[in-house]
Order: C-alpha cells, then structure tokens, then sequence
C-alpha cells in the first residue's frame, strides 16, 4: 500500500498538516519538529506525488554559477532534499559564472523542468523577468519584488565586522570586489560603503576579481598597494587566496594586514591562519527557496517578494590589531 502523510504524521508523532508545512513551508515550524518529520518520511519511504498536470515533469533545475564553491554545498543538499521529499528530482547545472551561459541554459531548460532555483544568479534584470515568463523560479542571493526570492543579509555581520576592526585600530578599510556580473557583489560594496562611511573611517575598492583562490591572489598584489590595513573580501574564497598569497610574499596576517572573508565555506576555519567571515544559514537559505517554489509548482499563488537569512561575524585568526611598524610599499 502506498504510504501517504497521514503514516508519516503517525510515526512522527504530529498532525498530517504539520507534514504538509514541513514538506512545502518548512520556516513555520520549529526545525527539531522538521527534522523529526523528515525522518519519519525517509524511514517510511514517502515520496509525495505532487498535483500533477499532463505537463508535469517532476524536475525542479538548480542552477550555481560554480559548483567547486564550497558556498554551494549546502544549498545543493538542502534544495535536493526538500524537493526530493516533495516528489520532485534535482538537476544541478554549473553555469560557469556567465549569465549568458545561464540566459542559455534556461531557455533550454523550458518544457524540460518544472522550475527553477538560481542560486546567485549572474542574469541582469531584464533577463530575469525573461526567465520568469517561462518557468516558475525562486532565487538565492538576488533580491527582486516580483520573484520570490531569499537573501542572505550581510549588513548585520558587515557592521559587526566594520566594529571589530575599527576597534582594532583600523582606519582604511578595502572590500575586495568579486565578479562584475553578480548584483550580489554590487550590494556588498554598496553596504560596505555605507557601513565604513559610517564609522567615520575610510573605504577603499579593489577589484573586481573572480570570486576563486586565483583571483585572491591577484587581489592580495593590488591590496599591498593601497594604503589599506584591512580588507573585507567577497566571498572566502577570494580572501583563501589572498592569505596564501600575502604568505608567499612575506606579508603577515594579521599583523601587517588583516582579514575578513565572506560566507564561512568548508575549509574557512582551516585556512592559515584562520579566516574571520560572516556567516549565514546557507542550508535555511536553499530549503526556503525549495519551499517557495514548490508551493507555486503545487498550485499556490506565488508569494513574491525577499526572505531574509541574517548573518553575524565569526572572529578567527585573520584579524588583529593595526600595524604600528612603516608601511609595507
């Protein structure tokens, strides 16, 4: 017999409509009552039939700009679980950092997939209201009013960060600029800005530079040239490659330059020395933006419109007081 919500509520020990949220709007139960839930739904082997049109493919795509960024590995899981749980099969597709290739790839991918999740997409606006006429998407890392979307909100962890190294006697402060295609970096530096204007110190911009370990590299060689005693760069990966840079060369962090990465990926708190970031909740972030899109696949209205993950500053080893000795250059 096909084991339907009403068996995974019973061994879960909850109300078949708390299935129902946990499966399609997980952020309104706690997430011990999810967990439970989920579990019940594996051990029972449950794998909901979603209303299904003649159409219906039971394919939801997600597309990363680059599936080696740890970044993306904990969206990748907890999107395919949700949607899994669901009903629906993942389809993951690395588009290379290009919104052409992505522009591409989604008008391949209509009449393949149900929907869509971006995850940081590199698409400009225009494009994206495109994309929308023919599939149903959600995104991550893209604020935008008339797609649901779910963001992870630096400004949080960027003021934390922006106290922490005024207080360490920081004056000049760079952000270190990833790709020029990602609206993600425009609104960082945007903030960054903001934040260090704010404190009365000053803000530098280097870059842009491609969100790797080599573009890092490149990054650490323009940062010594600036009169900057700090940095906040765009993702961990790009402040990874600056560390190991800055070592080749002889520079000291952080005794000669600190710091900040973005986005505490695996391996952050491995790097040497130890990477101070900003965290978020990556994996809250990708089962949201499943969540969204599963409920306009299963017939609701769309709830347009930005959920907010928060962030806050992880202080490791990366950032320390200012240099008191001459300039490096």
């Amino acid at each position: 017999m096909r084991v339907t919500a009403r068996d995974v509520a019973q061994r879960a020990g909850v109300a078949a409509s708390t299935v129902s949220r946990a499966l399609n709007t997980p952020g309104r139960i706690n997430e011990q009552t999810r967990q439970r839930i989920l579990d019940a739904a594996r051990e029972l082997g449950y794998a909901p039939a979603a209303p299904r049109s003649a159409e219906r493919k039971g394919l939801v795509a997600l597309l990363v700009p680059d599936v080696t960024n740890p970044f993306y590995f904990d969206i990748i899981r907890s999107t395919q679980e949700q949607l899994r749980t669901a009903g629906f099969l993942q389809l993951l597709i690395d588009t290379s950092e290009s919104g052409t290739t992505e522009a591409e790839t989604l008008a391949q991918l209509a009449g393949v997939v149900d929907g869509v999740i971006l995850s940081a997409t590199r698409l400009d606006a225009p494009a994206l209201r495109e994309a929308t006429a023919r599939l149903p998407l959600t995104v991550i890392n893209r604020q935008h009013e008339d797609i649901p979307s779910v963001l992870i909100d630096i400004r949080t962890g960027l003021i934390q960060a922006i106290d922490h190294l005024k207080a360490l006697g920081h004056r000049t402060i760079a952000f270190i600029a990833g790709p020029p295609g990602s609206w993600q970096n425009r609104w960082r530096w945007k903030e960054f800005e903001e934040q260090v204007l704010a404190q009365e110190l000053r803000p530098s911009l280097v870059g842009p530079y491609a969100p790797t370990r080599a573009g890092g590299a490149a990054a650490a060689d323009a940062l010594v040239l600036t009169d900057a005693t700090a940095c906040v760069a765009f993702n961990d990966l790009l402040a990874i490659g600056m560390l190991q840079r800055l070592r080749q060369r002889g520079i000291r962090v952080p005794e000669d330059i600190s710091v900040v990465g973005c986005d505490d990926i695996f391996g952050a708190d491995f790097s040497a020395p130890p990477l101070t970031t900003i965290a978020g909740d990556t994996e809250q972030a990708g089962r949201l933006a499943a969540s969204r899109l599963i409920s306009t696949l299963n017939g609701e209205a769309p709830r347009n419109g930005t959920t907010l993950i928060p962030t806050h500053l992880l202080v490791r080893e990366s950032t320390g007081p200012v240099r008191t000795h001459p300039s490096l250059r």
